[in-house]
C-alpha cells in the first residue's frame, strides 16, 4: 500500500519570531522554526522527506492547491443528512 506523502504548507510566517505556523496534509497545525523550511514566505509548501533518521522539508509549490482540495473534499463529505433536525 502506497502512502500519500505527508505535505506542509506555511499560513503566516513570524520573521521577528523566526517561526512558521504552519498546516499539514493531515490537518495538524503547528509552528516550526522558519530556517527549516527553504525559501520560507506565506503560502510556501513543502513535501516532508525521511531520510537518514531526519526529516527534510522539500519545496513543494503544488503543496497550497494539494490542501485547499483536500479541505473541500472534507466539507462535502460533512454534512447532515437533508431532514435530521427538523
Amino acid at each position: 500500500m502506497s502512502v500519500p506523502p505527508l505535505l506542509l504548507v506555511i499560513d503566516v510566517l513570524d520573521e521577528d519570531a523566526g517561526l512558521a505556523d504552519v498546516e499539514d496534509s493531515q490537518g495538524r497545525t503547528y509552528q516550526l522554526p522558519a530556517e527549516w523550511l527553504p525559501g520560507a514566505a506565506d503560502g510556501a509548501g513543502y513535501e516532508v522527506v525521511a531520510q537518514g533518521g531526519g526529516l527534510s522539508f522539500v519545496p513543494a509549490p503544488d503543496a497550497a492547491r494539494q490542501l485547499r482540495e483536500r479541505s473541500k473534499q472534507t466539507l462535502l463529505d460533512f454534512s447532515d443528512a437533508p431532514g435530521e433536525g427538523e
